[in-house]
């Protein structure tokens, strides 16, 4: 099933690098994809998030949520130290610190939770896809776009470009999971669609990039093949070691060794084309652990559960 998602993804990264070749993507094509993923199709994909007509509360929403509270942080501080750790070089301390925290949980992670457990158990996914679009739309936005911002002296940007179209669809998800409030099938129906287009569209830009890229040197970066190491082997093997010992329910347990154990999220290189960051290694990040994650993800499912 993995190996399976695997080849969906690289076929879909195939066709970015063909259409770019042919030169039906050109850079000013990729860049306006983007901002479609970035500002419309991701924004979509949060909402579906509220729109099962189950959610879980009580007891398992407590668990979840405590659990968030402390994973979160600790990769938002991990997203800070590790960079220095490394000696990445200043201008891609924000895009390492972005792809430490920020997973591959919808595309890839998504099926496989299904897969291991069943439909039901994405609803365990759902308040962790929700705090990670708040993250990623304004640590994310400010991480990444910083990369730029440091050099020219500008400092953080206003608090004001937060509020764009994936920080609104957060707050609007937030609202509608919590009122536990009914969304009509014909709006559930069109912004589904509009979800639907992430994958492809996120993963064919991902291939247009390799396509002026020497692929060779994914393999020589010795700063991004020890993060990919710590990304994709230690971080999840020692979280769910620690959540283990805290948590017995074994799908919640699961949920989270997905969260963890999934390669870097295609909206990191997304954001930093968009926002005129390092888009450079934010591509060749998720390409990399996208990757190795056929091999580490398998090991990490034998291993912890």
């Amino acid at each position: 099933m993995l190996l399976e998602q695997m080849i969906v993804l690289f076929l879909l990264m195939g066709v970015g690098f063909f259409c770019y070749k042919k030169s039906l993507i050109t850079d000013e094509v990729s860049k306006k994809l983007s901002s479609i993923v970035v500002n419309v199709a991701n924004p979509a994909l949060v909402l579906t998030a509220c729109m099962g007509e189950e959610k879980i509360r009580g007891e398992e929403l407590l668990t979840t949520v405590v659990i968030m509270g402390v994973m979160y942080p600790a990769l938002l501080l991990l997203g800070v130290i590790l960079p220095r750790a490394l000696r990445v070089e200043k201008r891609a301390r924000g895009t390492y610190s972005a792809m430490t925290v920020f997973s591959n949980i919808g595309f890839m992670g998504f099926p496989v939770i299904t897969a291991l457990y069943g439909n039901g158990a994405l609803l365990y996914a759902t308040p962790f896809v929700i705090i990670y679009n708040v993250l990623i739309y304004t640590y994310g936005v400010s991480s990444i776009r910083g990369d730029k911002e440091t050099e020219r002296g500008k400092g953080s940007f206003a608090f004001k470009e937060l509020l764009n179209p994936g920080m609104i669809s957060c707050i609007i998800t937030i609202i509608i999971y919590l009122l536990d409030m009914k969304v009509p099938a014909f709006l559930q129906d069109a912004v589904t669609h509009l979800s639907n287009l992430t994958a492809p569209l996120s993963m064919m830009i991902i291939g247009a990039s390799l396509a002026v890229m020497d692929v060779k040197r994914l393999f020589t970066d010795g700063k991004l093949l020890v993060f990919s190491v710590i990304k994709l082997l230690l971080v999840p093997i020692a979280g769910i070691f620690i959540i283990a010992r805290f948590v017995e329910n074994p799908v919640i347990l699961g949920v989270c060794m997905v969260m963890l154990a999934t390669p870097v999220g295609s909206m990191n290189a997304m954001l930093a084309q968009q926002y005129d960051g390092d888009y450079e290694t934010a591509s060749k990040g998720v390409a990399l652990t996208t990757i190795l994650s056929v091999a580490t993800m398998p090991l990490i499912a034998t291993l912890m559960l």
